[in-house]
């Protein structure tokens, strides 16, 4: 039988989370809901400006907001997925 999870504490600052793992036992937690990660680490030195329809940046904003990233982050992260899936 599977024992019972907890629902996470809502943690409101990396002081909080620090110190929540590492008292708390993490099995004990239902982590279902949790999404991979990605930290960019490398170091952004050339720009791109275009032009676009200011209904295809609106649609862009509104993905990027709903994924909760800036979005100039969404935007990048498509064309590094694209890339990616053209090698």
């Amino acid at each position: 039988m599977k024992p019972e999870t907890k629902p996470m504490p809502s943690l409101r600052s990396d002081a909080e989370a620090e110190a929540f793992v590492e008292t708390a036992d993490l099995t004990q937690y239902d982590l279902s809901g949790f999404k991979p990660m990605q930290f960019e680490i490398e170091p952004k030195a050339a720009s791109l400006n275009m032009r676009l329809p200011s209904s295809l940046l609106d649609a862009v904003k509104a993905k990027a907001k709903a994924s909760g990233i800036p979005y100039t982050r969404y935007v990048r992260m498509l064309l590094e997925a694209d890339v990616a899936n053209h090698r």
